[in-house]
């Protein structure tokens, strides 16, 4: 059986050494060789995760994100000394799928990884959804007629959730459980800072459908 891919942007060595020894008794793992072609190493690689810090020699993780977010839709776990709010908000509007703070705990970065892994594989199963003239591919592409956007993983998951839910009011609770699969992975803002972030997407195809209902979550109509 092939082993998942995991591709690693840090320019501490050390962190780098701890990372590769611990996460390549599971997995197929790379770190960074060109710091100026960093979204042309991963692009050849192809990595079903990357683990990405913020500080980083010539351009910033920020700056890399973006990037990647052109062509490609996999999960990006920000991993970074720098915990404030606001770096991990901008983690997430960057494209970021998930933000931990340095010093982390090895065995929650597991569980993160396991639960985007198991989440990329859930997708495997579904080919798409319909609503009206409006698809959702599993690779995160959203269309309206000869239009399109591209999804993170995190912002395709939330959608898959509403659509397939269509009608009905979803739990902030549920959409946590959907998406890492147990609430201690996650809180509440990191869960409203990606639906902000959707909804700012797929407003440029017209689509207004996801609404709050205060107190509860939400619901597609």
């Amino acid at each position: 059986m092939n082993k998942d891919k995991i591709y690693i942007v840090e320019d501490d060595e050390t962190i780098v050494q701890l990372l590769m020894s611990h996460l390549s008794q599971n997995y197929h793992v790379k770190s960074v060789h060109n710091f100026r072609a960093v979204s042309q190493e991963i692009a050849e690689w192809q990595p079903d995760v990357v683990l990405m810090d913020i500080s980083l020699p010539y351009f910033n993780g920020f700056y890399w994100t973006t990037e990647i977010r052109k062509t490609m839709t996999m999960p990006i776990i920000f991993i970074s000394s720098s915990d404030d709010e606001m770096n991990a908000v901008m983690a997430m509007n960057m494209g970021g799928d998930d933000f931990i703070a340095k010093p982390f705990s090895l065995p929650l970065l597991d569980a993160k990884i396991a639960a985007f892994l198991r989440r990329i594989q859930q997708f495997t199963q579904i080919n798409h959804l319909v609503l009206e003239d409006y698809q959702l591919n599993m690779d995160g592409r959203f269309s309206y007629q000869d239009k399109h956007i591209q999804l993170s993983p995190t912002e395709t998951k939330i959608l898959t959730t509403l659509m397939q839910q269509q009608g009905q009011v979803v739990t902030k609770e549920k959409l946590l459980e959907q998406l890492w699969e147990n609430e201690e992975f996650i809180d509440q803002n990191t869960l409203n800072v990606n639906m902000a972030r959707l909804r700012k997407k797929v407003s440029e195809l017209g689509f207004d459908r996801i609404h709050t209902i205060r107190g509860v979550g939400y619901i597609v109509q």
